[in-house]
């Protein structure tokens, strides 16, 4: 298949990618496929069938809402985040779903959505939905995957057209090697080889200005983060465990005792923490995010990213479009050989890719070679290899806000150790990527985003 950095790093809403804005996809596809065999006047009911992680942590992951929206109308990267809770409201209290916003049938939760926590043979974020007309009759039944970072595939679905999309491109690469290989015979950084492939699709300006759209709504992201023109930022996010968003706090403190900074050498970690996790609690709020790749792991890039941007004394916008690009491809890599579903292979999927992808990118923007940034994508993912995905209670809140703040970290610290070295190294971005992935295979169910293992269950006892 043929990858788009649009579609590593994609605009939505939280608390996650593949449990919120994937199915609010799915949802919003099976609507539009209804509309367009003509069948959206004759329903009379649409019932949704919850499978495998989507079942085990869907309600607290936001699904229920996201197939909501998505079944009105409501599309991830256009909705106003404001909205949501009226509109869920509307829905709820009237028990009346308009389909496609304009054809209004009967609709109540717990009848209509259905959480089974078997999961579908084909993946563990598995989507049923079935819409019948007045007498019962079924008149369109579709089976989505959920496959991780907002990436959505119907079941048995033709793949001729995925399958060949790659021979379009100038510069195909399904692994490090050939990577590596095309920036060596064109002479080529890796975010040059990147805007080539982008440009199958777009025009160079198109390409810029999209990336650093990219850049606006994470720069945004951040500043709501922080409380930044949002009086929402100081309450406690959803759920019953009383999480208290703590970006705005640790934000004014920074700002009150900026000579702080002159007497600590590692002041830029406080700065780098902070970026993350003023992303993650937007994201745990329900807010608008970039995928990265993905939500649950949505603030590393950005918070990188800013580092790069405040820190670096050279950062120009054409850096910031050369981190995105240089990113992406790193993004594919794992996209297109392991994965990017913590329900999958665990937060290694997430974390783990969101920590490759921005060290990689950082060691290029600070003028690494594509080796030295393979090197750096190859650390950021080898000291993540095992994470499991256990959130408290469902919730993309602990241990991942924190977490997000810990890959950040370790980006950066990965991009240093390859800019030291001349990009040799014994263990290539392939063959951890395999080792990812076969890592994944191995870990128990439990600690792939069921919230049935680790912190999950033992958080009750400390």
């Amino acid at each position: 298949m043929a990858v788009s950095v649009f579609d590593l790093f994609k605009i939505g809403i939280g608390p996650s990618s593949s449990h919120t804005v994937g199915p609010m996809r799915a949802a919003l596809m099976f609507a539009e496929a209804l509309e367009r065999e003509g069948l959206l006047p004759r329903v009379e009911s649409v019932r949704v069938e919850l499978y495998g992680s989507l079942g085990a942590t869907g309600k607290g992951h936001g699904t229920d809402r996201g197939v909501i929206l998505g079944l009105c109308g409501e599309a991830p990267d256009t909705i106003d985040p404001a909205t949501i809770a009226p509109k869920i409201a509307r829905v709820r209290d009237s028990a009346r779903l308009p389909l496609l916003g304009r054809y209004p049938i009967r609709f109540v939760d717990r009848e209509h959505i259905v959480f089974y926590r078997q999961a579908l043979p084909e993946h563990p974020n598995g989507l049923k939905l079935q819409a019948r007309d007045a007498a019962g009759n079924v008149l369109r039944m579709s089976t989505y995957l959920s496959v991780g970072g907002g990436f959505v595939v119907t079941a048995h679905a033709p793949n001729a057209k995925v399958l060949h999309a790659p021979e379009q491109l100038p510069n195909p690469f399904t692994s490090g090697e050939a990577l590596l290989w095309i920036c060596g015979q064109k002479d080529r950084s890796i975010a040059q080889v990147m805007l080539e492939n982008e440009c199958t699709w777009r025009t160079h300006d198109e390409v810029r200005a999209g990336l650093l759209h990219i850049w606006a709504v994470m720069q945004t992201c951040v500043s709501r983060g922080c409380g930044i023109d949002n009086p929402d930022a100081d309450i406690e996010l959803p759920g019953p465990f009383h999480v208290r968003r703590r970006a705005p706090q640790l934000y004014r403190a920074l700002r009150a005792n900026p000579e702080a900074a002159l007497r600590d050498p590692l002041s830029a970690i406080d700065w780098i923490n902070l970026y993350a996790i003023a992303v993650n609690e937007e994201n745990a709020a329900g807010g608008r995010v970039v995928t990265a790749p993905t939500n649950g792991a949505a603030g590393i890039v950005p918070a990188v990213l800013h580092y790069y941007a405040r820190c670096v004394p050279h950062a120009t916008d054409d850096g910031v479009v050369d981190f995105l690009l240089t990113a992406g491809a790193i993004g594919i890599l794992y996209k297109l050989n392991a994965s990017l579903s913590g329900a999958e292979v665990g937060c290694q999927g997430e974390v783990g890719v969101a920590c490759s992808m921005a060290a990689g990118a950082l060691a290029a923007v600070l003028g690494g070679t594509p080796a030295q940034v393979e090197n750096a994508a190859e650390i950021g993912m080898e000291h993540n290899l095992g994470l499991t995905c256990d959130p408290v209670g469902g919730l993309v809140q602990i241990p991942c806000i924190e977490r997000n703040a810990m890959g950040a970290v370790k980006a950066v610290n990965a991009a240093r150790i390859a800019l030291r070295g001349d990009g040799t190294h014994a263990v290539s971005l392939d063959s951890v990527i395999k080792t990812m992935r076969q890592t994944g295979a191995d870990m128990k169910t439990k600690y792939k985003e069921t919230s049935r293992g680790g912190l999950a269950v033992n958080i009750v006892e400390c």
